[in-house]
C-alpha cells in the first residue's frame, strides 16, 4: 500500500526528503539550548561577569534562531510535499477512474468513489504531514533528550526510562482499538454520502411525493450509525492525554525529588549535580514526555489513515476489464455489424444470462428499429457494440473485425451512442456540441444541430449557441436535452449511430423530422434505433423484437404486423384509433 501511495509523489519527492533532513536540524538546536541553559545558570551561580552572561545570552538567540529557521522551512516543505501528494492522488484516481469500464464502475458505486477523493486523500495528506515531521522528529527529541538528560544527569535520566514501557503499551493498546472502529466507519461513510447523493438528484421527486420526513429520518439513521462508530473510536482516544499527563506528573514528581536530594547533595557527595543541570533535566523531561504525546497522536491519525490508504489503492489497483489487446486495430472498414452467438451476463456469479444466443447480421448503412418490454436487454445488445462491456460468450463484430481487436478509442469515435439517459454539462451549447468533435467549425455545430433540428429551440436563445448551460442541463426541457445529446453524437460523423430511446421526450412530428434528416443526409452511417414507439422505428429497414434476452423475430413493419404478436400488441396499444392491420 505505501509503495503505491508513494509513486504519487512524483515532483515532490524532493520536498519529502528536505523535510526530515531539516527537522533534524531544528531537533539538533532545540536540544541543545537546555544545554547552553545549565551552563548559564551554573556561571551566574558562580558569580560570573556581565560579558559572560552575553556570551551565552547571543549563542542562545543564534540558536532558537537558527531552530526558528529550519522549523519554518520544514514547515513549508512538509505542506508542498502533502499537500502536492494529495493533488497527485487525486489526479491519479480520477485518471484511473476514466479507465475503468461499466463493470469495474459498477464495483465501486459513485459515493463511495467520492468519499475515496475527497476525505480518504484528505485523511491521508494529514498522516503524511504528520509522517514527515511529527514522527521524524519526535522519536529524534526523545532519543537525544535522553541522551542529553543522561549527559547531564547520569543516573537521574533512568527515571525517564521507566516510564516509556507503560507509555508504549498504552498506545498499542489504543491503535489496536481503534482500528477496526475507523474501518467500519469509513464504509457508513460511503452510505451516507450515497444518501446525501440520492436525495439531492431526486429532489425533484422528493418534493413530488412529499416524502421529506422520510428522507430526514434515513438521512438521520446512517449519521446515527457514522456517529456511532467515531464516538467508540474517540473515547479510546481520549484515554491517550489523561495517560500521558499522569506519566508526565509522576516523572516530574520522580525527578524533582531525587534531582533536589543530588543538587543538595552536590557540594561534597559523589555524582551530585547543580541547579542549572536539575533545570534542564527537567526541560529535557517535558520534552521526551510531550514527544511521546505527539507521537501517540500521529500514530493514531496514521491508523485511521491507514485505512483511507487502502481504500484509495484499491481504485489505483483495479484493472479496466477492457483493455487494448496487443496489436490494436486502428481503422473501420464499414459499419456492419455481427453478432454471432452472443450471450452476456453483467457479473460471472449472475444466474442467468442478461442476453443468450444472439446471432444476428447487419449491414453497413442499415437503418434497424429495435423494440420490445422493459427488461428484454435491448439497451444491453446495443451497448455490446462500443465495447462498453465484452460478450461472456460468442463474439461481436463492427466491420468485419471482432470488437476486441479494435483499439478502444478508435472504436468508440467510430460508434456514437446516444443513451437513455441524456447528460450534458455544464458550458455553452457550443461547448457541450463539440464533445462529438472538439475541433468542430461553427458552420459543422450549425448542420448537426439542424439535423437533430436543435436549432428550432436554440435560434430562439438570445444568445444562440453560446447560451450556458447549467449542470446535468438543468435549463433546458427534456426534449431539448435529447435532441442536444443527438446532434453532439452526428457531430462524430460516426460510422454507426446508436439513440437508445433517445427521442421519447420528443413530439412524434420532431421525432419523423430528425428520423428523415438522418435518411437523406447521413444514409452511409448504420443506425441502430431503440424505441419504445412503433412510430419510430415503422420506417426502418428492419425491426429486431427483443424478448427476455433474446432476439423474438426480425422484418419490416408490415411483416411483423402480420406474424409477429408481440410487435402487433405493442402497435395497436398505441394505435387505439383502430387502423388496418393488413394495410
Amino acid at each position: 500500500m505505501v509503495k503505491e501511495i508513494a509513486h504519487s509523489l512524483r515532483e515532490y519527492k524532493r520536498a519529502s526528503i528536505a523535510t526530515p533532513v531539516l527537522v533534524t536540524f531544528e531537533v539538533v538546536l532545540e536540544v541543545f539550548i537546555p544545554f547552553v541553559i545549565a551552563m548559564l545558570v551554573n556561571e551566574i551561580g558562580g558569580g560570573c561577569g556581565l560579558d559572560v552572561i552575553l556570551k551565552y545570552g547571543a549563542a542562545l538567540v543564534v540558536m532558537a534562531g537558527l531552530s526558528l529557521a529550519f522549523g519554518v522551512c520544514s514547515g513549508i516543505t512538509c505542506a508542498s510535499a502533502s499537500s502536492g501528494l494529495a493533488k497527485n492522488l487525486r489526479k491519479d484516481m480520477f485518471y484511473k477512474i476514466q479507465s475503468y469500464s461499466f463493470r469495474n464502475i459498477d464495483k465501486f458505486n459513485v459515493s463511495s468513489l467520492i468519499t475515496r477523493m475527497t476525505t480518504d486523500v484528505t485523511n491521508v495528506q494529514t498522516a503524511y504531514m504528520l509522517l514527515i515531521r511529527l514522527v521524524v522528529r519526535s522519536p529524534l527529541m526523545l532519543v537525544s533528550s535522553f541522551v542529553m538528560a543522561f549527559v547531564m544527569g547520569g543516573s537521574l535520566a533512568w527515571v525517564f526510562v521507566a516510564v516509556v514501557p507503560l507509555l508504549a503499551v498504552g498506545l498499542i493498546i489504543i491503535v489496536v482499538k481503534t482500528i477496526p472502529l475507523f474501518h467500519r466507519a469509513f464504509r457508513k461513510y460511503d452510505n451516507l454520502n450515497n444518501s446525501i447523493q440520492e436525495n439531492v438528484k431526486a429532489a425533484r421527486e422528493v418534493k413530488a411525493y412529499v416524502r421529506e420526513d422520510y428522507e430526514q429520518a434515513k438521512f438521520g439513521r446512517a449519521s446515527h450509525d457514522l456517529r456511532k462508530d467515531f464516538q467508540k473510536a474517540e473515547r479510546i482516544l481520549a484515554f491517550n492525554q489523561p495517560i500521558m499527563q499522569f506519566c508526565l506528573y509522576v516523572v516530574m514528581c520522580a525527578v524533582l525529588t531525587y534531582g533536589s536530594y543530588l543538587v543538595i547533595g552536590s557540594s561534597g557527595a559523589a555524582g551530585g549535580i547543580g541547579v542549572g543541570e536539575l533545570s534542564s533535566i527537567l526541560t529535557y523531561g517535558f520534552m521526551m514526555l510531550n514527544s511521546l504525546m505527539m507521537l501517540s497522536m500521529a500514530f493514531t491519525m496514521i491508523a485511521m489513515a491507514g485505512e483511507s490508504g487502502r481504500r484509495i489503492v484499491e481504485v489505483l489497483e483495479e484493472e479496466s476489464t477492457l483493455v487494448n489487446p496487443e496489436h490494436p486495430v486502428y481503422e473501420i472498414k464499414d459499419g456492419s455489424i455481427d453478432f454471432e452467438g452472443v450471450s452476456f451476463k453483467y457479473s460471472p456469479s449472475a444466474e442467468r444470462n442478461a442476453l443468450s444466443d444472439i446471432d444476428l447480421h447487419i449491414a453497413s448503412g442499415e437503418t434497424i428499429g429495435i423494440i420490445g418490454g422493459t427488461g428484454s436487454s435491448k439497451s444491453t445488445l446495443v451497448q455490446l457494440v462500443s465495447r462498453l462491456y465484452d460478450v461472456t460468450e460468442g463474439c461481436v463484430k463492427v466491420g468485419g473485425v471482432d470488437v476486441r481487436q479494435y483499439d478502444l478509442q478508435t472504436l468508440r469515435n467510430g460508434v456514437a451512442m446516444v443513451l437513455q439517459k441524456n447528460v450534458l454539462f455544464s458550458g455553452t451549447i457550443a461547448e457541450n456540441l463539440r464533445w462529438g468533435d472538439k475541433n468542430a467549425t461553427q458552420e459543422e455545430i450549425e448542420a448537426a444541430a439542424r439535423l437533430a433540428c436543435a436549432d428550432e429551440f436554440i435560434e430562439r436563445f438570445p444568445q444562440k449557441y453560446e447560451t450556458y448551460i447549467e449542470q446535468g442541463g438543468a435549463n433546458v426541457s427534456g426534449g431539448q436535452k435529447q435532441r442536444l445529446c443527438i446532434a453532439r453524437a452526428l457531430l462524430k460523423k460516426p460510422k454507426i449511430l446508436i439513440l437508445d430511446d433517445s427521442t421519447s421526450a420528443v413530439d412524434t412530428h420532431t421525432d419523423a423530422k430528425i428520423r428523415k434528416a438522418m435518411r437523406e443526409y447521413i444514409p452511409e452511417t448504420t443506425k441502430i434505433i431503440i424505441a419504445q414507439r412503433t412510430a419510430s422505428v415503422e420506417d426502418a429497414d428492419r425491426i429486431i423484437v427483443m424478448d427476455g434476452g433474446t432476439v423474438n423475430d426480425i422484418g419490416t413493419h408490415a411483416e411483423l404486423i402480420k406474424r409477429n404478436a408481440i410487435y402487433r400488441e405493442v402497435y395497436t396499444s398505441q394505435n387505439k384509433e383502430g387502423h388496418d392491420l393488413e394495410d
